[in-house]
């Protein structure tokens, strides 16, 4: 039986995996996230790729939503923020552990999404983006109304780890986010996928065809909602405390620099894009005059040279679609792998 399984995923490894650059990178960075602890053990290092982990999960998130659906939401900081007060409160005040107040306030940030996502059904573009923008907006001044349930600026502390090792806390992340980013992955590449991008394109067109377009829009914010609290709850449990920094306007448009730097409609870019820009602004955090100027020339340059993002600008380099069948080839082959058509 060991054998026939040992036997099958070295199959797909060598059929599916090994034929396209992309895939190999894939694989080899699940394989890198998988033995880091293995290789290195330093708390620092740790924390760096623990917190990439939390939001990557978040950056994806909002892609689903905004980069699949369009649904341009500026508020993605309320989904992260609903959650982490929600498991924080939790644990704190009726002393949930982390396994059960992670899932319930990824619930509450669902609830959110529908809250949300209903009064902002007939608005798109700039004026939906603006609404969404609001309501952290409005849940941070709730925060500073009610300091005796909230914590108020100091926010709430002393919440319990979501496991008691660094390691153990690692492997719990990475293979949340990895889950999660598959999960989503998944989900945009299903027909439900197929009709996010129809409701970008054109949601008059898609109605006029009988699609209830309502529906998947308000299923789009509700999942894009779910797995933001779920980097919600993983990062107030981690962090062992929530405030006001997870609401904050500076974290929803930080989201949305990761989302577009990676490549928007992808899933995959938007997770990638964390795992390479926050190391770098942690790399730079010992020279504070020059970080966010650094920083901001990485993004216009990606903006101004490589407008779908960097990931999907690398995958373009290296492969090219096959003229009949459309599916990718590495970029030096003569023949397509699936149907044998010369390729230019």
């Amino acid at each position: 039986m060991i054998a026939y399984y040992t036997k099958t995923l070295y199959s797909i490894i060598k059929n599916d995996v090994l034929v396209l650059p992309s895939r190999m990178l894939v694989f080899f960075f699940i394989v890198a996230i998988i033995c880091l602890p293995v290789v290195s053990n330093d708390p620092y290092l740790l924390r760096i790729i623990i917190l990439a982990c939390i939001y990557a999960i978040f950056t994806a998130s909002w892609d689903l939503l905004s980069g699949f659906t369009g649904q341009m939401s500026f508020g993605h900081a309320f989904f992260f923020g609903v959650s982490a007060y929600a498991a924080a409160l939790l644990n704190r005040h009726l002393h949930f552990p982390p396994w059960a107040s992670i899932p319930i306030g990824a619930l509450a940030s669902v609830v959110a999404g529908l809250i949300i996502g209903i009064p902002c059904l007939r608005l798109r573009g700039t004026y939906l983006a603006l609404t969404t923008l609001s309501f952290p907006i409005i849940l941070l001044g709730i925060v500073h109304a009610f300091p005796d349930i909230t914590g108020g600026e100091l926010g709430i502390s002393g919440l319990d780890r979501i496991c008691r090792s660094r390691i153990g806390t690692y492997y719990i992340v990475a293979v949340s986010m990895l889950l999660s980013i598959a999960t989503m992955w998944k989900l945009t590449s299903s027909k439900f996928g197929i009709l996010l991008h129809a409701i970008r394109e054109d949601e008059i067109a898609l109605r006029a065809s009988g699609i209830n377009t309502t529906r998947y829009k308000i299923m789009a914010f509700c999942l894009s909602a779910f797995f933001a609290g779920i980097a919600g709850g993983l990062y107030a449990h981690f962090m062992r405390i929530t405030g006001p920094s997870t609401l904050e306007v500076a974290l929803s448009f930080q989201v949305v620099i990761w989302g577009v730097f990676g490549g928007i409609a992808t899933i995959w870019g938007s997770a990638g894009a964390v795992f390479i820009l926050f190391p770098i602004m942690e790399f730079f955090r010992f020279w504070p005059e020059f970080r966010m100027l650094i920083f901001s020339f990485i993004i216009i340059f990606i903006l101004l040279y490589m407008p779908k993002g960097l990931l999907p600008w690398l995958r373009d380099q290296v492969e090219k679609e096959c003229p009949r069948c459309k599916k990718k080839n590495i970029s030096f082959r003569k023949t397509c792998r699936i149907c044998t058509a010369t390729l230019g």
